[in-house]
């Protein structure tokens, strides 16, 4: 639609600011064929307006209603990512970490001082195993125990 077509049909409806209603009865009255396409416009606009607008009938309304509350709720689609794919990408990366670590290592010059550690390894563990530690160790272990059965039985039982 073009521009002077518009200006009309919004001339007709009355939508129109004052200064452009005037411009578009100027130029209806100088431009002939302007005049001719208004009045073309003005009879189709006063059949389109004679005509009579049919309304569905109540129950096809209702019938297309119910048929629309049976169809089932769409449900968004969840996509899944391969998570083969996801570790090959990991990999990939880790392995080119460790190659570029590897690469500076290998052309990096580094010197370390020598550290003198003299480390003596003889200890007296008697001295340090006796039975009070031995019987708490037991009991520690007896009671992490019996807190994990716990927690795999109660377990058991929720799946029942």
């Amino acid at each position: 639609m073009n521009t002077i077509e518009q200006q009309l049909w919004e001339y007709i409806d009355g939508t129109l600011d004052e200064t452009t209603k005037k411009t578009v009865e100027e130029k209806i009255m100088s431009d002939l064929e302007i005049k001719a396409q208004y009045e073309d416009l003005l009879k189709l606009n006063s059949v389109l307006g004679t005509l009579d607008l049919d309304e569905p009938s109540m129950s096809f309304t209702r019938n297309v209603m119910e048929s629309v509350a049976t169809l089932p709720a769409p449900v968004a689609m969840k996509t899944q990512v391969d998570k083969k794919i996801i570790y090959c990408i990991g990999g990939f990366f880790v392995i080119s970490l460790l190659a570029l670590f590897g690469y500076v290592l290998y052309h990096s010059n580094i010197s370390m001082p020598k550290f003198n550690f003299n480390v003596n390894l003889n200890y007296n563990l008697d001295q340090y195993i006796t039975p009070t530690v031995l019987y708490s160790f037991l009991f520690f272990d007896l009671v992490i125990g019996l807190v994990f059965l716990d927690l795999f039985l109660r377990k058991r039982i929720n799946k029942h």
